[in-house]
């Protein structure tokens, strides 16, 4: 009897033998901050998430003050892959943003040797967390100002309203936007490439 092939599955090509830089990379921020859509946006291969409608009961326990509306959330991490170029790959890893889930960023921090910051400026309090996390972890991040319309804030407010240092890159963005989040990440590339020159 003759075996029957199939082709394979549509999706993206395997990497190629050019890639020797994969970079793991966590994406943080508080709930809503669209943590979920900027790997959803960047990814090339079709994104593993682990969003779940939120309850009523969630609503009860999750402050949605500035987010109302939203249907779901990550209730563990998302995982992504971009490649930057024929070298380089990041595995991106987005963290739950509700403080009852932070028990798992420990796992997700471990190997990271990045991460983007991405903030609401309706909610700024709640990147405090990720940023202290970081900071106190040395771990090397950008902070990218997620536009939801509205009133803009100047770059010079949200820094001194995030207690950033001078060094932390910081950008606007458009998290439903490939090339906004692309220019995001290769931001935290150029940042961890001078980082390690200056060492």
């Amino acid at each position: 009897m003759d075996s029957v092939i199939s082709d394979p599955l549509p999706g993206p090509p395997p990497l190629g033998p050019s890639v020797d830089t994969g970079l793991k990379i966590l994406v943080a921020g508080g709930l809503g901050a669209g943590k979920t859509t900027l790997v959803r946006s960047v990814s090339d291969i079709r994104p593993l998430d682990t969003e779940e409608i939120m309850t009523r009961a969630g609503q009860d326990v999750d402050d949605l003050t500035g987010v109302r509306g939203k249907g779901g959330t990550t209730v563990a991490f998302d995982f992504g892959r971009i490649a930057l170029d024929e070298r380089t790959v990041l595995y991106l890893f987005g963290a739950p943003g509700q403080e009852r889930f932070r028990f798992l960023w420990d796992r997700l921090f471990t190997g990271a040797l990045g991460a983007v910051v991405l903030v609401d400026t309706r909610r700024l309090a709640d990147s405090w967390y990720a940023i202290d996390r970081l900071e106190a972890q040395g771990t090397p991040f950008v902070v990218a100002h997620n536009d939801f319309g509205g009133p803009r804030h100047s770059h010079a407010r949200i820094r001194e309203a995030l207690d950033l240092r001078e060094d932390v890159p910081l950008m606007d963005c458009d998290a439903r936007s490939r090339a906004s989040c692309k220019a995001v990440l290769l931001t935290l590339v150029h940042h961890l490439s001078g980082r390690e020159t200056a060492v």
